[in-house]
Parts: C-alpha cells; structure tokens; sequence
C-alpha cells in the first residue's frame, strides 16, 4: 500500500477530530485585501484553499477593500476616491454581518477593518457567538509608521489587536515572538508558520552558473527602508566586483549604486523574476516591529535553490542554518565577508541553495505544515 501524502495525512486527521455535522463545516475569511496580491494573505492561508476544498470545506472570501480601491491606496492624493473607497468597504462590511450565521468558523486575517476599533470583531464574538480563528504575521500591535499611511496613522487603533485575541477561539501566528504576545491573552495559541508551496509555484531551482553574479532583494514599500542598511556594504563591493544588485518590489527606492537594477513586481512572474538572483539579501534592525517578521523574503530565496544571508532577528536565526543554507550576519563586515565569498564561489552558492530548499521542504512548505494549518479548524 502506497504511503498516504503529507496533504492527505492532514485530511483524515482532520476528520477524526470533528464532529459529523462539520463534514459541510464552511468557513468565512475576513481580509484585508484582495485575492492574490498581497503576500501575508497569499502564503499564510490562501495558498491552502485548494486543500479545503478536498476535505469537502466550503469558504468564502470577503476583501476590506475591493481592486479598484486597492489599486489607488498607496499612490499620491486622489483623496476623494480613496475616502469614497474607505466608505465602501465600511458599508460592505456592515451588511456582511447579516450573512455570518451562515459560517461555522471566521477567520480574519490581521483585521475586520484597517481603521477604527474591533467594532465588527467583537459583534461577530459577542453577539453572533461565531468561532474566531485569528491570524497576524507581524507585531501589528505596535505602531509602524510609513509615507504612505502617516496621513491615517492615528486612526489604526493598534491597541484592539490584545482584544480579538481574547475574543479569538484559536489564534495563529507566524513565529514564537507573535505567540507569545498572543499568549498573553488567550491560551489557545497556535504556532502557524508562513509556508511556502514548493510543489506547485517555488518548484524550480536556480542554476548558479551565471556570468555576472546578481544579488537580490524583493519587498514592498513597508519594507524598503531596510535595503539602505546595506548600501555601504554594496558600495565596497562595487569597488572590486562587477555584479548586479537587483530590487523587486512595488516601488523603486532608486538606490544611489551603480549596480542597481530595478524590477517592478508582477505576480505573473514572480518566480522567474526571482530566478534571476544568484544571492537573497534580507537585513533587518533589531527592534520589536522587526521580531515579529515571519521570514518570508529567505523562505522565498531558499524554496527556489538561492542562498539567503539575514540579519540575526526573530525568526530568521530559525529558518537560516548559518554555514549550511546561508548566511546569518551579524554586522557590515559580516555582510561584506559573506556577500564577497558567495560572489567568487558558485559551488558554494550551489550547496547552500540545495541545502537552503531542502529546509524549507521538510520544515517550511505547504505539505509540511498542512496538518497544523487544518488543526485550527478542531473542535475542542
């Protein structure tokens, strides 16, 4: 008899645990964004829905903001539409409340609305009496301040994140760091890493052998400001190595390098665009909001055969075996030591890239991790 698949595994679990009238359990996932664009929703829970629906799940799937106000939400004025979108989602979620019964479980990712209190969390807990699963991939509860939204800062009411925590029938993090916040005020905290589906999307594997060597950075405009932690670092490189430095992200931080390359992101290809780096560069500061990043930038890098170097903060010292898939840097030297070494030596950037995907296979893909994702679905 053939061995039963990690995915299938999960299932029957899954199906020991509940009752007889959750076999047509349906699910409702509250959301801030639409389907397939952000990364936080895309690799923490709708790279699962395929899964769902072969255990006979049904779900439904309610965006805070539709496409077209997405579209517009981090550009430049355009104040009326945005305020008019804003409104929208409001409305759209008011008369979301009336369909609710329908739902066993409401997942909600982040948050029910950007702004304002957990005034629709606390509805849906406390007066529809529905089971909460809630999910956050960063320290949300902490202010983090950028360009785009200064203009709303003070409306984000960072302080209902400990509440829906209360309120939550299971909550899922993405590291140790969340967990334990999370755990301070509800006990039925469950570790859910964000995971990578290396069968279906990262499924290639980068081959070193280049002629010019590109070391590569992907993120959004939340997360830029890190790149410039480098910028010493790559300017003493450029002094001796002829190479690329190449930034994928959705806008251009223009970086003062004669070796930068910009590519804006574009989710059709992703995964090709990302083949083109030899190296993943991901530095961070050593402060609460950066503990709370679940890794997502090396599990990236490494799913795709790329060896990943970070800094030493939060999750990162998990995911990256320091010498054995990466590198874990500690300071600009570190960086300038490791950057230069994986520059002049492809087999070692080839044994660590094999290494690197081989980790994120056993300990951070879709299959490894599915029987832990269903188990939010348990009944107790």
């Amino acid at each position: 008899m053939s061995k039963a698949s990690p995915e299938k595994a999960a299932v029957l679990k899954l199906y020991s645990n509940i009752s007889l009238f959750l076999f047509f359990m349906k699910i409702l996932f509250i959301v801030p964004y639409p389907v397939g664009i952000a990364p936080s929703q895309r690799f923490r829970f709708e790279q699962y829905l395929g899964i769902l629906k072969k255990t006979g799940i049904s779900f439904d799937i309610s965006p805070f903001f539709d496409e077209g106000s997405f579209q517009i939400l981090y550009k430049k004025g355009l104040h009326i539409r945005k305020l008019w979108g804003v409104a929208k989602s409001f409305i759209k979620r008011w008369f979301l409340l009336f369909s609710i019964h329908r739902y066993q479980f409401i997942f909600i990712h982040r948050e029910a609305s950007p702004l304002g209190p957990a005034f629709f969390e606390w509805i849906i807990a406390w007066v529809l009496r529905k089971k909460i699963i809630y999910d956050f991939d960063d320290a949300i509860w902490l202010p983090n301040t950028s360009n785009e939204n200064r203009i709303v800062s003070h409306l984000k009411w960072h302080r209902k994140v400990s509440s829906i925590c209360r309120w939550a029938y299971n909550i899922s993090c993405g590291n140790q760091y969340l967990c334990e916040y999370a755990s301070r005020f509800n006990k039925h905290t469950i570790l859910n890493p964000t995971t990578i589906d290396s069968e279906h999307l990262h499924n290639k594997i980068k081959d070193q052998h280049s002629e010019k060597v590109v070391i590569g950075w992907t993120g959004t405009h939340s997360t830029i400001r890190y790149l410039y932690l480098l910028l010493p670092v790559l300017k003493r490189l450029e002094t001796k190595y002829d190479f690329t430095f190449l930034v994928i992200a959705d806008k251009d931080p223009e970086l003062p390098l004669k070796s930068y390359q910009y590519l804006n992101w574009n989710i059709d290809s992703e995964v090709d665009d990302l083949l083109k780096m030899n190296i993943g560069v991901m530095p961070l500061e050593e402060d609460p909001w950066s503990q709370g990043k679940c890794g997502f930038k090396a599990l990236q890098y490494m799913a795709l055969g790329i060896p990943a170097l970070v800094s030493p903060v939060g999750v990162n010292s998990i995911i990256v075996d320091n010498g054995l898939n990466g590198f874990i840097c500690k300071d600009e030297q570190d960086w300038y030591e490791k950057l230069e070494l994986l520059l002049k030596n492809e087999p070692e950037r080839t044994l660590l890239g094999k290494a690197a995907r081989e980790k994120v296979i056993q300990k951070f893909s879709v299959n490894a991790n599915t029987e832990n994702f269903l188990s939010l679905f348990e009944t107790k």
